[in-house]
């Protein structure tokens, strides 16, 4: 990767062109929006503000800020505007909006890219470490803490702008503007209203992601916790709303009385596959007796002892469910000692020093100060006999019945979700209940199905299955793994 290459990746630059700039606006003033003071925190060579000048002649000031000197000077050019080289993280914003005359808009397009994007890259534009969503354990440690700078943005801009007001209008990723959506309405920030307008981030910045146009209007003492989808910027119409409701954000606010009577905790907990982040050494392919292929094109001989039976995430998708691979399983709970695999499974021992390279780098801190060769998602509940799985990255609601193979439990990858079961009858069951309509409807009415992961464990352990059991009609044992219940009663 080139030095500017790696630069451009680092601030997330994707120049906004013109015509989305003055689209962009074009939906303000159709909504009577008329700032006395606009704002665009990140401007770039200034997109924003030329379209800024010529949609709203009566504006009193029109700020620009840009971390970048060259695209500071060259927004600078544009009439009206004032512009100033800054880092947006240290730029002091709530004195800058409580001089500015109101009502203020800020308008613009905050980078595109991850705190852990940009970790890999050594960069620094970032903002002061802190635990964002307030994750803890095993959450703060993987992916879940992984975050947009956006977001980071757009989260501190709605504090500062609360209890002004103000219209924020950016261009933001789809699941970052519910994500500080979700974070506004959980601190009871002052918001009017708000909306989202899809627009084809392929066309006009070659990224194949979901992203919108974020639109939020903020008042002293407003309290608005729904959000209004629409499909384009022209439309005049949303296709749906979605709302925070009891803590929890709902995608379609038509199924709210469903989400009250269904809701959790659920006496069954979902889990997650295994995680072990080095596919090519961890999963192998059987060639014959004891010998195996694994992901490098490497024959070699194992014992069964900590061989396992496994089904990708496509695979459960698809219902491909005869398992044509193994994954090497070095644990049975988190933090056992992997040492004594070298006296009971010794030709494995030495097949994991041998490439001990490849999972010493393993990136995650979740693996520091842990035994050698661990893995995480792990526990009784993965050698389960039998699981009710789904893949978590498929837009479809099928639930799949895994039975063991080979007399061993099924190993799922980590973007799996399943719940452990120890009979057929058991799982069975809960696949019928899982695949009713009440059960779909109650699914699909929290759904982002344009997220990246749509389905996650927070989503299906939300769903109360005793309380999905009473509503179809099927009593439920205080065990319900220990006698098998009648007939499933379809609605």
């Amino acid at each position: 990767m080139s030095a500017y290459s790696k630069k451009r990746k680092e601030f997330g630059d994707f120049q906004t062109p013109d015509s989305l700039c003055r689209k962009v606006c074009d939906v303000l003033v159709k909504m009577n929006i008329t700032p006395r003071s606009i704002i665009e925190p990140t401007c770039g060579v200034g997109g924003f503000l030329r379209a800024s000048v010529q949609a709203f002649a009566n504006c009193e000031s029109i700020l620009g800020f840009e971390v970048n000197p060259n695209y500071a000077k060259e927004a600078g050019r544009i009439k009206r505007t004032s512009v100033e080289c800054v880092d947006f993280f240290s730029k002091d914003w709530p004195s800058l909006i409580n001089t500015l005359p109101k009502p203020i808009l800020v308008i613009g397009n905050p980078p595109w890219v991850t705190n852990a994007t940009m970790g890999t890259l050594g960069g620094t534009n970032l903002p002061v470490k802190s635990n964002l969503n307030r994750l803890r354990g095993f959450d703060a440690l993987t992916g879940k803490s992984n975050f947009d700078i956006s977001e980071w943005m757009l989260n501190h801009l709605m504090k500062c702008l609360s209890g002004h007001s103000a219209v924020l209008a950016v261009l933001c990723k789809t699941m970052v503007a519910r994500k500080v959506l979700r974070q506004a309405w959980k601190h009871n920030l002052h918001i009017k209203s708000c909306s989202t307008y899809s627009i084809n981030a392929l066309e006009y910045f070659g990224a194949s992601v979901d992203a919108c146009l974020f639109l939020c209007t903020l008042k002293p003492n407003s309290h608005s916790q729904k959000c209004a989808v629409y499909k384009d910027l022209d439309s005049s119409k949303p296709v749906s709303m979605f709302a925070l409701h009891k803590g929890q954000l709902i995608a379609n606010t038509r199924e709210i009385d469903l989400y009250d009577k269904l809701y959790g905790p659920s006496p069954l907990k979902w889990r997650s596959g295994v995680k072990h982040d080095c596919t090519r050494i961890m999963e192998l392919r059987p060639r014959g007796g004891e010998i195996y292929e694994n992901g490098l094109g490497h024959r070699v001989q194992l014992e069964s002892t900590y061989l396992f039976p496994m089904l990708k995430s496509s695979e459960v998708a698809k219902g491909k469910l005869k398992p044509s691979r193994y994954m090497l399983v070095t644990q049975k709970s988190v933090g056992e000692d992997t040492e004594k695999m070298s006296q009971a499974a010794p030709l494995t021992w030495s097949y994991l020093e041998d490439h001990a390279d490849y999972l010493d780098r393993r990136l995650s801190s979740i693996y520091r100060n842990r035994p050698r060769f661990c893995v995480f998602g792990i526990g009784k509940y993965a050698f389960a006999p039998w699981k009710v799985a789904i893949s978590g990255f498929y837009k479809q609601l099928h639930f799949r019945v895994i039975p063991p193979f080979d007399g061993k439990p099924v190993m799922l990858d980590d973007t799996c979700y399943f719940l452990p079961c120890q009979s057929e009858s058991d799982s069975c069951w809960i696949t019928k209940m899982l695949h009713s309509h009440l059960a779909q409807k109650f699914f699909n009415s929290h759904i982002f199905w344009d997220a990246k992961r749509p389905i996650t464990a927070k989503i299906l352990g939300s769903l109360n299955l005793k309380a999905l059991s009473k509503e179809l009609g099927i009593p439920w044992s205080h065990d319900p793994f220990q006698s098998v219940p009648p007939p499933l009663i379809q609605r």
